[in-house]
């Protein structure tokens, strides 16, 4: 009885996977998104809601269905572990977007509902791994992040003072106060105005030359590098991430540091689809060469260990160089005992 009842299961948990497993179901969600998202694009115009507002309300409804399907192919591919399921935390965020539209209270609150369709866009990074490969740098990119607020705010401040100090009398507008004056150097992070910023600054006292050239050098071009390197350590801790969860899905074994390599199948496999990444993991005909490479590398380590290879001592198993050496010493210490019987008839 139990063998019968799990038979179904089984048959649905394997259907309902090869679908997620498929190409076009991530297509076909991503086209929901983008329709979602033009549909509430076109909301804002105040003609077209007029016109299309019926339109544009079964639109709205037919992609909440679409996305509470897609949801409940999800759960059927995990049937047989629901429990699998509720530890996605993507699965819970379009389980929240499908059931907060029917909490009480929230169908009154357009701008909520508006809030909820919007965040059916950020769907996007669940469907494509290379999305989510930069969500999950950002994320990883959050500490790095508040150290260089901090000597951001840091470097404002100190930069406010100074400007207040040379120029607070003459432009009060902009470096009256601290607080004015850090708004007036953010906004000059860009390098905008920066011209008629310095021009202005002349007239007032001569030091503007060396307050605003280096405050450019500190402020924009060593903060901006500094961003951007932190921005790039966390992109790639998150693929590494990527390549370890990919590693151990399809339960292949992960070299360390091999990462950061430049190229190869370990790094291509992390913007790669996880039906991709199941094909080549099963042994397809186009990771041969790669293997192959590999092992002539490691013959080749071999071969060079062996010639690096210290003489071994007498009673240990020689190489067969050091054979041909040996017995070429034991014919030459032969040869004299072979030479003695001539002499003894030499002297006869």
């Amino acid at each position: 009885m139990t063998i019968n009842t799990r038979e179904p299961l089984h048959r649905v948990t394997e259907t309902c996977a090869a679908l997620v497993r498929e190409q076009w179901f991530s297509v076909a969600g991503f086209v929901v998104i983008v329709v979602n998202a033009v549909a509430l694009g076109l909301e804002t115009y105040g003609g077209v809601t007029a016109r299309y507002g019926l339109l544009l309300r079964a639109i709205e409804y037919v992609c909440l269905a679409a996305l509470a399907v897609e949801l409940l192919i999800r759960f059927g591919a995990e049937l047989l572990h629901p429990s699998r399921f509720f530890r996605d935390g993507w699965n819970l965020f379009d389980l929240a977007i499908v059931l907060a539209p029917l909490l009480p209270g929230v169908q009154e609150q357009v701008t909520m509902l508006r809030m909820l369709r919007l965040a059916r866009t950020a769907r996007a990074f669940r469907l494509f791994p290379s999305l989510r490969v930069i969500l999950t740098g950002i994320r990883h990119s959050l500490p790095g992040l508040g150290s260089f607020l901090v000597i951001t705010v840091l470097v404002l401040y100190v930069y406010a003072m100074l400007g207040w100090m040379l120029f607070g009398q003459a432009y009060p507008e902009r470096y009256g106060t601290v607080g004015q004056a850090m708004l007036t150097l953010g906004l000059l992070l860009s390098l905008d105005g920066i011209t008629d910023t310095l021009q202005t600054g002349r007239e007032v006292s001569e030091w503007a030359i060396a307050y605003y050239l280096s405050y450019m050098i500190c402020a924009c071009y060593l903060l901006t590098n500094l961003l951007v390197g932190v921005v790039l350590n966390a992109l790639q801790e998150a693929h590494e991430h990527e390549r370890r969860a990919l590693a151990a899905r399809n339960g292949t074994p992960v070299a360390p540091g091999s990462a950061q390599a430049p190229a190869g199948p370990a790094v291509r496999a992390v913007s790669a689809p996880p039906e991709a990444v199941a094909d080549r993991a099963g042994g397809a005909a186009s990771d041969e060469p790669a293997i192959r490479e590999q092992l002539a590398v490691l013959r080749t380590i071999i071969a060079d260990l062996e010639r690096r290879m210290p003489e071994q001592p007498v009673g240990v198993l020689q190489p067969a160089p050091h054979r041909v050496g040996a017995g070429h010493d034991a014919a030459a210490a032969a040869e004299p005992r072979r030479r003695r019987p001539r002499s003894a008839r030499r002297n006869r």
